[in-house]
């Protein structure tokens, strides 16, 4: 069997379309931007899917991941506004948006987006004292956010965080700093140690001054109660009733016995009086009363100065041993 020239070409033409076909269907994976450049110029960005090319005028120029991304910023030195020298690495999340920007703007992104962050991480630390720097870590990082995603935005892409990991000072430093806290705890501790002592000293002397008030309070009251005692039994004397006079005298007598054998210094208290005794004494104390207030009612001259009074005859019994 010969096989003519019109045998040979269709086979040939059918691979040919064959290979056309498979050289212009582009599959893109989710999280991918392909662009197409045509004789070398961007023309459009192909999508995850199936697309179409056209063969041997399009190609695909750059695959660009479109997923966020994470770059590790390396250690670096960091000279702070007061001259202290701290060791400070990071970390940075990004993500394309604009895929021909983010190939075409800028060459090597991640370098780029690299050295951004380096710089300003310098930039924005070493502005700041040393304890600003430990203390306001949100602060820088969301700093350092705001100025690498505003210049980094003509790239294309949009940086989601940034974020301090370390800052390392140096151990000179960390030792002067632990001093410098413990000295700081230390002299909290001696304030509210005054701050208490003075309370203390406060308090016990509102106590004292209350005391003293009541007491005084108390003495005042008692002399009231005294006058008004007084008071009473000489109304009483007045009016002829010698038993208010009695009981009054009794009762300073007794409370002076009384004193007398509860002092300190007396062991040994020898009492030559009886009961009787003392009634009669009371009672010749009152027939004095009766007669020198009824002498001075009825209008009667005094004893001569240097006469003897009536004489008080005690009960008997009453004579001491």
């Amino acid at each position: 069997m010969q096989f003519t020239g019109f045998d040979i070409i269709i086979p040939v033409l059918v691979i040919l379309v064959v290979l056309i076909l498979f050289a212009g269907i582009k599959t893109v994976s989710q999280g991918y931007n392909y662009t197409v450049e045509r004789f070398g110029r961007y023309t459009r960005t192909l999508t995850p899917g199936l697309n179409l090319i056209i063969p041997f005028i399009d190609r695909v120029g750059a695959k660009m991941n479109m997923m966020e991304q994470v770059l590790d910023v390396p250690t670096q030195e960091v000279i702070t506004r007061d001259n202290a020298t701290v060791a400070v690495d990071g970390i940075a999340f990004y993500q394309i948006l604009n895929a021909a920007q983010a190939a075409y703007q800028v060459s090597n992104l991640q370098n780029a987006i690299l050295t951004l962050t380096m710089t300003n991480i310098r930039s924005v630390m070493g502005s700041m004292d040393l304890d600003e720097l430990l203390s306001n870590r949100d602060h820088i990082n969301e700093r350092l956010l705001r100025i690498v995603d505003e210049a980094a935005h003509v790239w294309g892409i949009k940086v989601t965080r940034v974020e301090i990991k370390d800052i390392n000072p140096p151990a000179n430093l960390v030792e002067s700093m632990a001093r410098q806290m413990m000295a700081e705890r230390n002299k909290r501790a001696q304030i509210l140690e005054a701050e208490g002592l003075k309370q203390a000293q406060v308090l016990e002397a509102e106590g004292r001054k209350e005391a003293a008030f009541r007491d005084a309070e108390a003495r005042e009251r008692a002399a009231e109660a005294e006058a008004r005692a007084t008071q009473v039994v000489s109304e009483a004397i007045a009016k002829g009733d010698l038993q208010a006079l009695n009981y009054f005298v009794a009762q300073k007598y007794t409370e002076a016995l009384g004193r007398v054998a509860s002092a300190n210094n007396s062991k040994l208290v020898l009492m030559p009086l009886e009961a009787s005794s003392l009634i009669g004494s009371l009672g010749g104390i009152g027939q004095i009363a009766k007669e020198v207030f009824r002498d001075g009612a009825t209008g009667v001259e005094p004893q001569r100065r240097g006469a003897r009074p009536p004489a008080i005859t005690p009960p008997p019994g009453s004579e001491g041993t």
